[in-house]
């Protein structure tokens, strides 16, 4: 099987395909750099620095040839073993220079990414280059510029990091340094909060040059679905919570329909005509009814689709968002206002603020603003498609250190969920009596809780982690690996740290060894094969032994919303509800396979529809930084009203009114690219009726977003120009309270779903094409 695998990855190599770039060329280099190592390891603490501030400054001098990159890894790997204790591997130094050459590398969990990563940071960082080192979440952000601190420092190096409580004089100096350790989400927003900013002293952001991503699908797959929106609060209305009282009392099955697939409910004739009296309307489909139709659905979905404890967490009074990717709660993140409000609603809970679109991006465009970009995750090979059409990067997979005995068990089939949940509590009870340590991966918080609960009724102790409690996550999983551990997680993606046999300190690795390792158990598989490879990844690290099963029911949420046909009927079903026929589980395999396909539909309908906005927001941009940092403002504001720029002129000043006048223009700019934004979100929700006239929605999205677009730019102008007449101006400057200019103070988050119907086969559609077509006569 090893070396049918080899030749494969050979033949995708020779033909060029996505994830084969290989680090064969690169090995020459890490032999050199093995025969430094005694050198390096008889210099004192400040002579090997001055050695990596030669290094410094032959890059300066743009030297920068193989036998630099030697020298790096040389430094590198002494400085690793002289600060930590940790000597890098071979297989890591060919993740270094990967690193340095602008590759995504798959490495495997355990091999040691996280100083990899550090590693080739301070590579770039001794060439000149400024380098963020992203991550999925603030926890890693922090622990591994702490972790790798030491390192950095030995070489020269000056390392931050930057989380959400943060403050705006900490950002700028974390900036500032030649290492950022960052959250995507969270350099994302400081790349939105910049494009708003009116003093140009306040920009905490220098230019992107260098990325390195790590768990780089997560990253650049995962949260690319989720568009990063900057918000500011407004008051919200009563509507939300009138939509959802009404669909309260709606009866499933006579007032509306759910799919089998849980993504889409709609209302039935006697649905339509119950809530019509409710609201006391003649109709509901009827013109200028477009906003409290789309509540109406809005409050259906929210009641019906979305779950408590497994899309959100009610907590202190607020909703909170599960991250579906990592099963954390989301921080910051919102849905929709509408469909937000609506769950506030379903909860009886007080209605938080509205938001204001003040300005988005999506990930891709945030990446695509770095020069250079590299990464390394565990899976990275199966997504190596999408990371070449979305970001042009190349892929490829390292060896591990020591080979990879874990043993992936085929799945266990069940005819049902009940039958697979016993299975899975009568294989945890017999490994537990056995002492070896066992992790169970679960999709959502319910499940686990679900598991949890299971095994303490039957006197087992067991740690849960997942969203309801998370800040423990380190050393939940620190201790997973020790004997007889038995620890429930919803998602291990993204976690970032290790499972070590026998423990947190390793005092039981022999004993666990001996029993087989870890045994990790998936309940249910996930929505790709990406994450349940991560799943299976946390057993079997650095050569351990180990195993991996997932127990699989054919009602499950991810076969049954994906899956096109019935299942085949199975030949045999074993008493306790197991099937073993090869045509079921080519039946769930495909199933997953559509689901792939689904997130990657995803993925391109967030790009297809923001490409239009991206090039729109270049042009505010540009023009936004000549006001910034020039007179532009000054000039046309003194081209339009050349009679009230001489009167100020001569009250407060030339500096003072170009400071007004750059004030007054900034905000009439941003005001009306918010305004563009909350016109297009408006056309998105709708936009896909289009569909109905045979039109491609997200043709029209980009015709009617240019047309709108056309006159932003002279609109602002003028809106600037008008606001100057009658501006309250001293010598002290502009008064904006007094001038009523207002910029929100709070923001936050959206969650948005892009795809929220998907063509013309939508119940949701077919229930309005028949109102539409019985409106207008036709059969």
């Amino acid at each position: 099987m090893g070396s049918s695998g080899a030749l494969t990855r050979s033949v995708r190599r020779f033909l060029g395909r996505p994830g084969t770039v290989a680090p064969t060329s690169l090995r020459p280099l890490v032999r050199r750099a093995a025969e430094r190592e005694s050198a390096l390891r008889e210099l004192s603490d400040a002579r090997l620095r001055a050695a990596a501030d030669a290094l410094r400054t032959r890059a300066a001098a743009g030297s920068w040839d193989d036998d630099a990159l030697v020298e790096l890894c040389a430094l590198g790997r002494e400085a690793g073993n002289r600060t930590l204790g940790e000597r890098a591997f071979d297989v890591q130094l060919l993740g270094v220079l990967s690193l340095l050459r602008g590759t995504v590398v798959e490495m495997a969990t355990g091999e040691g990414k996280t100083l990899v990563g550090a590693l080739a940071a301070a590579g770039f960082a001794m060439r000149g280059r400024r380098v963020h080192v992203l991550s999925v979440n603030d926890y890693l952000a922090r622990r591994d510029a702490e972790w790798m601190r030491p390192v950095y420092e030995l070489l020269g190096v000056r390392v931050a990091h930057v989380t959400q409580d943060a403050t705006h004089a900490q950002r700028r100096t974390a900036y500032a340094q030649d290492v950022v350790h960052v959250a995507v989400g969270e350099v994302g927003f400081d790349t939105l909060r910049d494009r708003l900013r009116t003093d140009a002293s306040e920009l905490v952001l220098p230019e992107p040059d260098v990325a390195i991503i790590d768990e780089a699908d997560a990253v650049l797959i995962d949260e690319a679905r989720t568009p990063l929106v900057l918000a500011g609060g407004v008051a919200s209305g009563p509507d939300e919570a009138e939509a959802a009282r009404v669909v309260a009392d709606l009866v499933e099955g006579l007032h509306y329909e759910a799919e089998t697939d849980g993504m889409t409910v709609h209302l039935t004739d006697a649905g339509v005509s119950e809530v019509e009296r409710a609201l006391g309307v003649d109709n509901l489909f009827a013109l200028g009814m477009d906003t409290r139709l789309s509540q109406v659905n809005v409050a259906l979905y929210a009641s019906v689709l979305l779950r408590r404890d497994v899309d959100y967490l009610v907590r202190e009074g607020r909703i909170s968002l599960v991250d579906a990717n990592r099963g954390r709660v989301a921080q910051r993140q919102r849905w929709p206002d509408g469909l937000h409000a609506a769950v506030e609603a379903k909860e009886g809970l007080v209605a938080g603020p509205r938001g204001e679109v003040l300005d988005q991006m999506i990930v891709q465009d945030l990446i695509g603003g770095y020069p250079t970009v590299a990464g390394m995750t565990g899976t990275a090979v199966i997504v190596a498609e999408q990371l070449r059409e979305f970001y042009r990067l190349e892929t490829g997979d390292l060896p591990t250190n020591l080979p990879c005995v874990r043993v992936d068990e085929p799945d266990r089939l069940y005819d049902g969920e009940q039958s697979r949940d016993v299975a899975v509590i009568d294989l945890i009870e017999r490994t537990h009596a056995t002492g070896r340590p066992i992790l169970v991966g679960t999709r959502d918080v319910a499940k686990s809780e679900q598991i949890g609960a299971a095994l303490r009724e039957s006197g087992l102790r067991c740690a849960v982690l997942n969203a309801r409690d998370d800040s423990r996550e380190a050393a939940i999983i620190a201790g997973a690996g020790g004997v007889g551990a038995i620890t429930v997680s919803t998602q291990m993606a993204g976690r970032g740290t290790d499972i070590r046999l026998g423990g947190i300190d390793g005092a039981d690795h022999e004993r666990v060894a001996e029993l087989g390792g870890l045994l990790v158990v998936g309940v249910g598989r996930y929505p790709t094969r990406r994450l349940d490879d991560q799943l299976r990844g946390r057993a079997g690290r650095q050569g351990d032994p180990g195993t991996s099963v997932f127990l699989t029911s054919l009602d499950d949420e991810s076969i049954t919303r994906h899956a096109s046909d019935p299942p085949p009927r199975p030949t045999r079903v074993e008493a306790d509800g197991r099937i073993r026929d090869a045509s079921v589980r080519r039946w769930v395999e495909q199933a997953q396979r559509v689901a792939e396909g689904a997130l990657l539909d995803g993925h391109r309908t967030t790009w297809r529809y923001n490409r239009q906005l991206r090039l729109q927001r270049e042009d505010v941009l540009e023009l936004r930084h000549r006001v910034l940092h020039g007179d532009e403002a000054a000039r046309i504001l003194a081209d339009l009203r050349p009679e009230r720029w001489a009167e100020l002129l001569d009250a407060v000043g030339e500096s003072v009114l170009a400071e007004a006048a750059r004030q007054l223009f900034l905000y009439e700019l941003d005001e009306a690219w918010s305004e563009h934004l909350a016109r297009t979100a408006d056309l998105r929700e709708g936009i896909h009726l289009r569909a109905l006239g045979r039109q491609n929605p997200i043709d029209a999205f980009h015709a009617e977003t240019q047309r709108a677009f056309v006159p932003l730019i002279s609109r602002a102008r003028t809106a600037a120009a008008d606001r100057l007449d009658t501006a309250h101006i001293t010598e002290s400057g502009l008064d904006t309270e007094r001038s009523d200019i207002q910029r929100p103070s709070s923001t936050w988050t959206y969650m948005i779903h892009d795809q929220p119907f998907a063509s013309m086969e939508d119940p949701f559609l077919t229930t309005i094409a028949k109102r539409v077509r019985s409106g207008t006569g036709e059969d």
